[in-house]
């Protein structure tokens, strides 16, 4: 009778886990930061504030500065947590350079109006593009540049600005490139080895899933991977190497930051961003990836 008593209420107490899983797989995968963001308290006085507009009638405050010296632009997708208050420095390493960086500020992100949601931050990501495009950047002088969960809205994005080319002018993907750092094959995959012992896959209200998506790609690919990251394994980067579209070229460059990978990318390739050109660098655990 002991052991039927201690059975039920295992289940029980495994039936009440797996339902606060589903009804909170979204706070536990998106950790916005509240406050708004400074742009002189993160290094980007110079950036100015300017407002999104996403299809569903979100007003997105977000941070632009535009290139010189006929530089691309970079169109940056956040991770998970925190805001664009966080990438203030990265910004600050292109900026310096000449190049035009666009911080996404998403839905419920640093007082944003919203709920976060993979469709949700794919109509952001596309007022993103609608504002570039009103500034008079061309698609070929932008680079989409996913970090971590912004990995997913980066190639999604991507993969559609090449079927919309495609349809509509028979032509390859007009994107300048497309660069992602600490990249996953979709949640689905993270959230499956992390609760492995629940049946997450067909639960995930957001999957992003990347490597399904990424086999369409047809714009130059770079990758940037920590070999020790602990939160998304190298292996996943390898994947979205191996599903990738094109002709691949796999380095490993140790000890660098983004930028500098970012950089000797560019230079390697003789600044032209032609379709079918991937790279793939995984820095050391010093790194900041």
């Amino acid at each position: 009778m002991g052991l039927i008593k201690f059975s039920v209420a295992a289940v029980l107490i495994y039936c009440l886990f797996v339902a606060c899983l589903y009804l909170f797989q979204r706070r536990i995968l998106f950790v916005p930061g509240q406050v708004s963001p400074d742009r002189q308290e993160a290094g980007v006085p110079d950036m100015r504030e300017i407002d999104l507009s996403s299809a569903d009638g979100l007003r997105l405050r977000s941070w632009y500065r535009g290139a010189t010296d006929s530089r691309p632009t970079i169109v940056y997708f956040q991770g998970n947590a925190g805001s664009i208050a966080g990438r203030g420095f990265k910004a600050r390493a292109f900026i310096d350079r000449g190049y035009g960086v666009l911080l996404v500020g998403y839905r419920g992100y640093g007082g944003n109006p919203g709920a976060p949601s993979e469709a949700g931050l794919i109509l952001d990501g596309r007022a993103a593009l609608s504002f570039l495009q009103a500034e008079g950047v061309s698609a070929k002088d932008t680079v989409l540049y996913g970090e971590s969960l912004g990995s997913g809205i980066a190639v999604a994005l991507a993969v559609q600005i090449w079927g919309a080319a495609q349809s509509s002018e028979g032509l390859d993907s007009p994107l300048g490139a497309l660069v992602l750092e600490a990249p996953y094959t979709s949640i689905a995959e993270i959230a499956a080895t992390r609760y492995w012992f629940v049946p997450v896959r067909y639960m995930l209200k957001d999957p992003f899933d990347s490597l399904s998506t990424i086999a369409n790609l047809r714009s130059p690919l770079l990758i940037l991977h920590g070999q020790r990251d602990a939160v998304i394994a190298v292996e996943h980067g390898r994947q979205i190497v191996r599903h990738g579209a094109g002709t691949k070229t796999v380095s490993s460059l140790r000890g660098r930051t983004p930028f500098r990978s970012f950089q000797s990318w560019r230079r390697r390739s003789g600044h032209r961003f032609s379709g079918g050109d991937v790279g793939f660098f995984t820095p050391t655990a010093g790194a900041e990836v």
